[in-house]
């Protein structure tokens, strides 16, 4: 169930859990869309919801997170992560206050783990709810992590999968050719780089090219059935 389509009356007083998406509107390279984190995240949620048995509430996403580090690339927009937490904390708190005691916040950006991280534990600690983050593209399978990157192959090919208009193919040439093929740029094991213009002149790390909507459907499948057994555990947790 989708809360902003609801009216207040038909709003479910009881459901089993809320899924907050999150995500970021930042540059993905030339070829995909500012707001791919949070349509990725978004489309997590919704799959979940229609594949539960669970009555499963989906919240509006945020869109805007922590991602200074593309400041350089037109159209990106950030907050500080004080900001951030604050946001995403007084909506949980909202969740929270209608007595729902079970909140997965279901994010599209790394940027905004280590805010995450800390705020969902702080809100656990002060509301009478449980509040986990869950990052899509952690949680899959390490062959897919592996070739995560940015505005990659597989956020490639998750919107390929969700929306393939909002793909534009004429420039994956030109994302691959001025990408780089990991984040950051490495003294050993350290990174020197702060923001993404400092390694990729495209915005793009991995080579889109690499990505469909076959590889798009399995990722968000297997990012699915993850958040369907941290929907059973949390509710398996708090009974």
């Amino acid at each position: 169930m989708d809360l902003a389509e609801l009216t207040w009356d038909t709003t479910p007083t009881d459901p089993d859990a809320v899924l907050l998406p999150v995500g970021s509107t930042e540059q993905h390279g030339p070829h995909a869309p500012l707001g791919t984190d949070t349509i990725t995240a978004d489309e997590v949620a919704r799959r979940t919801a229609a594949r539960s048995g669970d009555e499963l509430l989906i919240a509006p996403p945020i869109p805007v997170g922590v991602a200074a580090e593309h400041r350089q690339f037109r159209g990106s927009l950030w907050v500080s992560a004080d900001t951030f937490q604050a946001y995403v904390g007084e909506v949980v708190g909202a969740l929270a206050a209608h007595g729902w005691n079970r909140i997965i916040i279901v994010n599209g950006h790394g940027g905004n783990v280590p805010a995450l991280e800390i705020v969902t534990a702080e809100l656990t600690r002060e509301l009478s709810a449980r509040v986990v983050p869950f990052t899509w593209f952690d949680a899959v399978d390490a062959e897919y992590r592996r070739q995560m990157g940015h505005g990659g192959p597989i956020e490639t090919a998750a919107i390929q999968a969700i929306t393939p208009e909002l793909i534009d193919e004429s420039q994956l040439e030109a994302a691959a050719a001025d990408g780089a093929e990991r984040w950051g740029r490495w003294s050993g094991r350290t990174n020197v780089a702060v923001d993404t213009h400092e390694f990729t002149t495209s915005g793009a790390v991995g080579d889109p090219r690499a990505g469909s909507a076959e590889l798009g459907a399995a990722v968000l499948d297997a990012a699915t059935v993850e958040l369907l057994a941290l929907v059973d555990a949390l509710i398996e947790m708090t009974d």
